[in-house]
């Protein structure tokens, strides 16, 4: 592998040396072939599983970045990758793809830690950075997962993973607050310079760089957001060391797809107060937005920042009604629009129908009776698709649009679990068939329609904390 290391030449200030530990046994779990093309990789490198396991020594050592982030509102002034390496990047075809490890052992930001990321929740992580893409929501992606004999000890012992991600960088909110809040105006001014030409050229030929790379971070955010609340997805840990400079999802931990739709839903059960709930994250993102423009304000000034800032909740809405609309077959956002979606969700919530087979199954008439049977005896249901009919006669192509934006299979916690306990007796088969599926999760798939029935009864058990 031949890695540049832009992000390493940037200075000790930013990141440290990493020494691999090397992880006892290691197996290739499962190998993403659709990631590793973006790469320009047609077949499985040669010793790649012990390359990623450090015990291939490489040119130049990984590096850990350092930052520091508010979590649960808290202000952490240090944090940094605690467990993660990043390999350099990988050029092809004109853009450069930054390796990060997970799992790869302690880091000088450990901060007492092992540095390991076991089996079980490298299998979510994996798993739902494709679900995200496949859905088309700006993620990070996932190369591969290892897995191996080394003990670490958590709630109780389990195997040591590891888990190669992948992203243009791995950035954060945080990387600029570390130095922010340490006086470091010409760090981060640097960093700004660094994301600026690598990631966002454009903003060059602004008479304001630092103010349109702003705005331009917002932009993307407001994207995310509204690809989450479209399809009902939780993040679970939404702080500032966890929101991406490029407005990718990142740090898989505690997420959840919404099931029965509840706009109050907290899927972190380490979220107390319900800081991170489903219906409070374009709220945190604004929050966090906002905790970004404070540590860039050498670059600019506070009223610049303050004006670009109040400009998210619009793009926010503008682009979630265009998604939400979307998902009933509607091609443009009008009043009727909006107040079938704002009518649909209430429904929702007072019959706690499942919300991703609701709009799949309202995606088709030819289904419309078995949404029907989701609302139960519900004449109000009735009424309102009706109006949604009447609708649908003034737009185009209403099925086809409706199919591609509401996906037949999305990553239920259910399903991961399943995943998650086949590997642990070593059969990794499933891990592999719910990646086909979360890569194409608005085809049909015959042979898998038992993920797209109502999930069973022991789902509901689930809980999901931090250390998921």
């Amino acid at each position: 592998m031949n890695f540049s290391h832009s992000f390493a030449e940037l200075g000790s200030a930013f990141s440290q040396p990493v020494a691999l530990s090397p992880l006892n046994e290691p197996e290739l779990v499962s190998w993403n072939t659709d990631a590793a093309q973006i790469l320009g990789w047609d077949s499985l490198p040669d010793q790649i599983t012990e390359l990623l396991n450090g015990q291939i020594p490489l040119e130049r050592p990984p590096v850990a970045s350092l930052y520091a982030g508010h979590q649960f509102g808290v202000w952490v002034p240090q944090l940094g990758d605690g467990r993660a390496a990043i390999l350099g990047e990988i050029a092809n075809e004109g853009i450069d793809w930054e390796l990060q490890l997970k799992g790869s052992g302690p880091t000088p930001y450990s901060r007492g830690g092992d540095g390991r990321a076991v089996l079980r929740s490298s299998i979510r992580e994996y798993l739902c950075c494709e679900a995200m893409h496949g859905l088309g929501i700006s993620t990070t992606r996932a190369l591969c997962l290892i897995n191996s004999k080394t003990p670490v000890y958590r709630e109780e012992v389990e195997s040591g993973a590891l888990i190669v991600r992948m992203a243009p960088t791995h950035i954060r909110f945080g990387s600029f607050e570390v130095f922010a809040s340490r006086g470091q105006t010409d760090e981060v001014r640097q960093l700004a310079d660094y994301v600026i030409q690598r990631h966002y050229p454009e903003c060059l030929q602004s008479d304001n760089p630092y103010l349109t790379f702003y705005q331009k971070v917002i932009e993307r955010t407001a994207e995310m957001i509204a690809g989450w609340m479209a399809q009902g997805f939780s993040h679970g840990v939404m702080n500032t060391d966890n929101m991406s400079i490029l407005g990718l999802t990142i740090d898989y931990g505690p997420f959840g797809f919404m099931e029965n739709y509840n706009p109050d839903y907290i899927c972190n059960h380490s979220d107390q107060t319900g800081r991170y709930a489903f219906n409070q994250q374009p709220n945190i993102a604004s929050w966090n937005l906002g905790a970004l423009g404070n540590a860039l304000l050498s670059l600019f000034e506070t009223s610049e920042a303050q004006s670009v800032l109040d400009g998210f909740k619009d793009l926010y809405l503008n682009a979630y009604k265009r998604r939400m609309s979307a998902k009933l077959g509607l091609d443009k956002v009008t009043e009727t629009s909006e107040k079938l979606i704002d009518e649909l969700l209430h429904l929702m919530r007072d019959c706690q129908a499942d919300y991703s087979r609701t709009f799949r199954l309202l995606s088709r008439e030819s289904t419309w009776d078995q949404a029907t049977q989701l609302f139960g005896d519900s004449g109000q249901f009735n009424a309102w698709l009706l109006q949604l009919a009447e609708c649908r006669a003034s737009h185009a192509d209403c099925e086809y649009l409706a199919l591609g934006q509401n996906p037949k299979y999305l990553l239920r916690n259910y399903m991961a679990q399943i995943a998650i306990e086949k590997a642990q007796q070593g059969d990794y088969s499933e891990i592999d068939r719910q990646l086909r599926l979360m890569l194409q999760p608005f085809d049909e798939h015959p042979e898998s329609e038992e993920y797209f029935a109502e999930p069973p009864d022991w789902a509901k058990q689930l809980s999901l904390s931090c250390s998921s």
